[in-house]
């Protein structure tokens, strides 16, 4: 059964889901119902965090006198996520100290490192499901007027090998995938889910020791970082177009310094204070070439060239023929600079510009600084 809840964005209309602490708590309250009050249950009933209220289809239901364990299935919606589909076990069990204790089980990553939700050593259960769970079995156990306690072992049979196509690996997060989710529900293309994985992963680099963090968008800053910087690309916090986002997490976290390597082709749209860069928010590269070699002395026809360009390449090609490609990126990188240095942070901040064919393009102000304390592993 799908979840019938939907979302217009950018024009479309997609189809919201839940996580997998929402699969976890239904599975959780439905096995302590049907533990407590010796009823069978087809579907159960949870109000997530965020308020909507679900009717969930149960699987694999197993019951006898010490326990009752069941599942429920991950409807991501419309949001792709290598989760999507699959079955989030709870298996309910009585206690004699009162009170409801949660227990990883097989398919459920363990933490090892520090700075995560969880401590070290636990199982990758994060705050949120943690409380929906203990709420839904408080509820219960008040409903079948039961003063026991309760043992609730959340699993995931596939997690052991999904895991390996998340983040959970470079996390610090072992064995199994992680259950998650502030809301309970799944909005597609989330843009919270992007930035919270970002959150995630500095926070264990802070804890860690780091005092200086280094970011690439993607896949060409990471190599770059690597063949021309001499960096380790493993070192580098992947924030795609999440830049501002990036910079403001990492200075709430205690960082003393990120340097921000990145192609031209997002990096110059920061020169126009979009610390986003994601087509959807803006574009304005051609405008921002063509003022920039405005203020460096080329004509009406450079600037009618550059505007019609579809692509930052061209319009380097096309700043490299009038013989002002590297006044013009000394321009625009020291608006850059400009842009990065208004925004109210204690870190020291850079960032480096390059492109494919012309390597090093530019760099703000404290960047050589910034690239020898991460050389040093600072």
């Amino acid at each position: 059964m799908k979840m019938e809840s939907f979302i217009t964005k950018d024009g479309k209309k997609l189809r919201r889901g839940f996580t997998t602490g929402t699969c976890a708590a239904a599975a959780s309250k439905a096995a302590a119902i049907m533990l407590l009050e010796n009823v069978e249950l087809h579907f159960v009933h949870l109000v997530t965090p965020a308020g909507l209220g679900l009717d969930l289809p149960l699987a694999d239901v197993e019951r006898n006198e010490a326990f009752v364990s069941c599942a429920v299935r991950k409807d991501s919606g419309d949001d792709p996520d290598v989760t999507n589909g699959i079955a989030i076990y709870a298996k309910v069990e009585k206690t004699a100290a009162p009170g409801v204790v949660i227990e990883g089980g097989a398919g459920i990553g363990i933490v090892t490192k520090p700075g995560l939700d969880r401590k070290v050593g636990e199982a990758a259960i994060n705050s949120t499901p943690r409380r929906m769970i203990a709420d839904a079995l408080r509820e219960v156990c008040e409903d079948a007027g039961f003063l026991g306690g309760l043992r609730v072992t959340v699993s995931a049979p596939e997690g052991e090998e999904l895991a390996k196509k998340t983040f959970n690996p470079r996390l610090g997060i072992v064995g199994g995938i992680s259950i998650l989710g502030t809301t309970g529900i799944v909005e597609p293309m989330s843009d919270n889910a992007v930035v919270e994985t970002i959150r995630a992963e500095l926070s264990t680099r802070r804890a860690s020791g780091r005092e200086y963090v280094l970011f690439v968008p993607g896949n060409f800053g990471a190599e770059f970082v690597k063949s021309a910087l001499g960096l380790d690309p493993k070192e580098a916090v992947t924030v795609s177009n999440f830049i501002g986002d990036a910079f403001s997490i990492a200075d709430e976290l205690g960082f003393k310094g990120a340097l921000l390597v990145g192609h031209i082709g997002k990096t110059v749209k920061l020169a126009a204070g979009l610390f986003n860069t994601h087509s959807r928010y803006g574009d304005g590269r051609a405008e921002i070439f063509a003022a920039h070699a405005a203020i460096c002395g080329a004509g009406a026809e450079t600037a009618r060239e550059l505007m019609d360009s579809a692509s930052t390449d061209d319009m380097l090609d096309i700043v490299d023929r009038a013989g002002i490609r590297k006044a013009l990126m000394d321009s625009i990188m020291s608006r850059v600079n400009s842009q990065l240095m208004a925004r109210p942070l204690s870190l020291k901040r850079g960032v480096m510009a390059f492109s494919k064919k012309y390597g090093l393009l530019g760099n703000t102000d404290d960047c050589m600084e910034l690239l020898r304390l991460l050389r040093e592993g600072k």
